[in-house]
């Protein structure tokens, strides 16, 4: 007889979009019934922290940037990455030129949005690195705390705001702002890229021999549903706007978006690099006098066993 599918309950970092674009078509493709998972995506959202879904039991896996992953789990969230399908970070400050912004050193004295609830890690780790205070003056930056919106900037709000390449920087775009009038710092070139969009788990589940099986197979069926994204990013797109029970999204943002996410994706198996995480530890260690984590949290923050499993011979 037929065992029945075991269930999953997947929570995304953020709403429907080609962000999750390989979980929607893992699930769409029957990739996730071919490994006897019956996955429940749940959708994330302005008012929806990842780490307290499953620290609550709300979800079996969250999709979360390392530094809030790190966080929460410096106090007291035992959360393990078993899984990275993003290689590179999204992440930039986009800043007008007119302001006169060309570089770092002209941060001193502006006024830049930086996103919170666990987003503003990287920032601030990153004003660190550069020994500019975060408490404004004419020596410090100005924290304007940015909705997850591009308004700050058309605005004249601030000079410079977060974006990601994938969603934000396209918004300023759409509204009429020519590539040529921007100048962006991605993270990435500037040495203080962390970690975003990785898999992770409660720790515990780790002990028990059958979740261990039912996350490697979720994860092999999900790293599955991102190579096809990456191949077929059009199709991939309108898979993500069949999912979007809001609406809210458009052909247009979403198929821009996956061509986007795919660079992002690309140069990953799955499998976490252990370097890109030391990178990222390094970083949050950083804060100087203010650190994101304050110690190292060592080998057990992630672990191979689950994407060995999936990706295995």
């Amino acid at each position: 007889m037929a065992q029945a599918a075991d269930d999953l309950t997947l929570q995304l970092k953020w709403v429907t979009q080609a962000q999750f674009a390989g979980y929607y078509v893992a699930q769409d493709k029957g990739f996730y019934d071919e490994e006897d998972l019956n996955v429940t995506i749940k959708p994330g959202g302005p008012d929806i922290a990842p780490t307290q879904v499953i620290a609550g039991g709300g979800a079996d896996v969250t999709v979360e940037w390392m530094p809030a992953a790190l966080s929460a789990r410096e106090k007291g969230l035992p959360l393990v990455n078993i899984a990275q399908p993003f290689k590179s970070s999204g992440m930039m400050l986009t800043c007008l030129k007119s302001t006169g912004v060309n570089g770092p050193e002209d941060f001193p004295g502006r006024t830049l949005g930086v996103w919170f609830f666990g987003n503003e890690f990287p920032f601030l780790s990153w004003m660190s690195q550069l020994g500019i205070s975060t408490e404004g003056g004419d020596e410090g930056v100005t924290v304007l705390k940015q909705g997850f919106n591009v308004d700050p900037l058309l605005q004249d709000q601030a000079d410079c705001i977060s974006t990601m390449t994938y969603n934000e920087y396209w918004q300023v775009i759409d509204a009429g702002i020519t590539p040529d009038e921007l100048i962006t710092f991605k993270y990435e070139d500037q040495g203080v890229a962390t970690l975003e969009d990785g898999l992770y788990v409660h720790e515990d589940k780790l002990d028990d021999p059958a979740e261990v099986d039912k996350l490697a197979r979720f994860v092999r069926a999900s790293m599955k549903g991102w190579k096809w994204a990456q191949e077929n990013p059009e199709d991939a797109a309108m898979i993500v706007l069949d999912n979007d029970a809001t609406g809210a999204q458009t052909e247009k943002h979403q198929v821009r978006m996956m061509g986007e996410v795919a660079k992002l994706t690309a140069g990953s198996n799955g499998a976490l690099d252990p370097a890109d995480f030391e990178r990222t530890v390094d970083s949050l260690l950083s804060g100087g006098s203010d650190p994101v984590i304050t110690e190292h949290p060592g080998d057990a923050a992630w672990t191979h066993e689950i994407s060995d499993k999936a990706l295995g011979d």
